[in-house]
């Protein structure tokens, strides 16, 4: 059985370019695939997609969305040729069916930076076949809970599920320290570690009444694959980044 991992994406391309202030963050995504296994396939949750209905990319061969704006010539240039899984697509959106889920395929939607820029460093050779799936733009934490509990067969099904977002994610308070953003990552790193599911997903549902949550998180894009991550887990979750990111503390989780 496979683990699921939320990690943080980074800014932008920046992981890929040897930023010093991406460096630590870069290290921690080349080196992850040790505590993942040998996934046959890939699934994942990318904040920088958002759609009416959950979406799942559906495409053989995804094209690369260069959704960032203001970064020099070669960012738009990254290549990352994994291919993509239709079966597994289709597999997906009978998963959420079993559990009342609506969702759609989209055959002609590529890939976002949300999942190629560390996904490109996880495993570079891009040799293993990855599909998107959307979150639903109610943004509710609820239904992104509900859709990781729907997909949990596929951690015996050898599909790595993997959240692409940052736990923290205010971009006005991005290089200057803070204790609002520990207070959050505190009450976060604690939650997802009490072990018990049904009082974490009580929190997470409410997390918004969390310390400091809406200074973290003016808006949640970047923290729901969290909670699709913690719906397909069973357990409670090991912190396998705990660094200060741009001046602000971030962590990355991996449930077992």
């Amino acid at each position: 059985m496979l683990p699921i991992l939320y990690l943080p994406h980074g800014a932008g391309p920046l992981p890929l370019f040897d930023e010093p202030s991406q460096s630590e963050l870069t290290a921690f995504l080349k080196n992850i695939p040790t505590k993942l296994g040998n996934p046959k396939a890939i699934l994942v949750i990318s904040a920088h997609w958002e759609e009416t209905q959950p979406s799942i990319t559906g495409a053989s061969e995804p094209s690369l969305i260069y959704d960032y704006y203001g970064f020099g010539e070669k960012s738009y240039e990254i290549e990352y040729k994994a291919k993509g899984s239709p079966s597994l697509a289709k597999r997906v959106q009978e998963l959420l069916h079993v559990k009342g889920l609506k969702s759609v395929i989209d055959e002609k939607r590529g890939y976002d930076h949300g999942m190629f820029v560390p996904l490109k460093l996880m495993y570079p050779k891009a040799d293993i076949p990855i599909i998107q799936l959307s979150l639903s733009n109610s943004l509710s934490p609820l239904l992104h809970i509900q859709m990781g509990e729907a997909l949990r067969k596929l951690k015996e099904e050898g599909v790595l599920i993997v959240g692409s977002g940052l736990s923290f994610h205010n971009m006005r308070a991005y290089g200057s320290p803070s204790i609002q953003g520990e207070k959050f990552d505190k009450w976060l790193q604690e939650t997802l570690q009490s072990g018990d599911y049904e009082s974490t997903k009580t929190k997470l549902i409410k997390w918004d009444k969390a310390p400091e949550a809406r200074y973290a998180h003016p808006r949640e894009e970047h923290l729901l694959p969290l909670h699709v991550c913690f719906g397909a887990s069973t357990q409670s979750a090991e912190v396998v980044f705990d660094s200060i990111f741009m001046s602000t503390k971030v962590s990355g989780f991996l449930w077992r």
